[in-house]
């Protein structure tokens, strides 16, 4: 059988793997599906979350085996997919930050209220923003969310287009370089923000071995980032010329260099982090449903990671 993957540059351990040819000495019928080129789910940001990740696990022509953020099995749970964790990496919480201009009168989230936000909607920063509006008090119609899907964010801050964005590294490193910032969260002490990887529950009690050589793949391309971030980051320097774009080796190099690379399996502190998650993205209406995200753990996917763990 094929074992189609999806892949894109956000989720760096996927990225990579795809550059590497490490999966392919494991399994003989490997198809890469970049999801950049699948159609894309857009949606309102008072209306619900992007879809697309979740559905391409489900549609012919899409993936058996994803790797995101925080947010996008979260969502698609809620739109009653049958998905399941494979995995997360440890926290990220070096990764970005909620900021603001120095200069503009922002120096709270609390004065937040009525502004416009910056979110990759539906991504990692949608829950941030989520979880530092409810410290304070605060819900999603409290604020002017913006989303950034094909706009220069941090220009559009430097340019006051934005009061606020919830920026990450690479792209946080020049707006930190044109302009003094107040940063208005930390994503450390918020959550643990991890990268994760997830597939249907028909794949993974069908086609456990190829599952876990996909995993086995992934931890020896993760230790490889780990020991090699240059090597690595030039990968991602390569991809954005080819799409016409800029991309800065050091920048890039740094980013690899400070984000934690190994797949972990689910702990309870995980999946207490995204039940949280789950809850509020309901109660601020952008799930159709209530969550219960231990419906999508399998005891059995976590004992791979752990012996892949070990081996690696």
């Amino acid at each position: 059988m094929t074992t189609r993957i999806g892949y894109f540059p956000s989720n760096n351990s996927l990225f990579v793997l795809r550059h590497r040819g490490i999966v392919e000495q494991r399994l003989p019928d490997v198809e890469w599906v970049d999801f950049r080129d699948l159609p894309q789910s857009r949606v309102g940001v008072r209306e619900g979350l992007p879809t697309a990740h979740a559905d391409h696990l489900f549609t012919d022509g899409g993936y058996d085996v994803i790797g995101t953020g925080f947010t996008p099995p979260i969502t698609g749970l809620g739109q009653g997919h049958d998905l399941v964790y494979v995995g997360v990496s440890e926290p990220r919480i070096a990764n970005g930050r909620l900021v603001a201009r120095a200069d503009s009168g922002i120096a709270t989230v609390a004065d937040l209220k009525g502004k416009r936000v910056g979110i990759g909607h539906g991504s990692w920063q949608t829950t941030l923003l989520l979880f530092a509006l409810d410290q304070v008090g605060l819900g999603w119609a409290d604020v002017e969310p913006v989303d950034t899907a094909g706009l220069d964010a941090g220009q559009a801050l430097l340019d006051g287009e934005l009061d606020a964005w919830t920026g990450s590294y690479p792209e946080l490193t020049a707006v930190e370089a044109a302009a003094p910032l107040t940063t208005l969260v930390e994503t450390d002490g918020l959550f643990s923000h991890p990268s994760l990887w997830f597939t249907r529950r028909d794949f993974a009690t069908a086609h456990p071995d190829e599952l876990r050589a996909i995993v086995e793949s992934l931890q020896e391309s993760d230790a490889w980032i780990a020991a090699h971030p240059r090597e690595a980051a030039q990968y991602f320097v390569d991809d954005a010329a080819r799409r016409g774009r800029r991309a800065d080796l050091d920048e890039w190099t740094h980013a690899l260099a400070t984000r934690p690379f190994g797949i972990h399996p689910p702990s309870e502190e995980f999946l207490d982090e995204q039940q949280r998650a789950a809850d509020l993205l309901h109660r601020n209406g952008l799930l159709p449903k209530p969550v219960t995200v231990r419906d999508a753990y399998l005891p059995e996917l976590a004992d791979v990671v752990t012996q892949t763990r070990q081996v690696a």
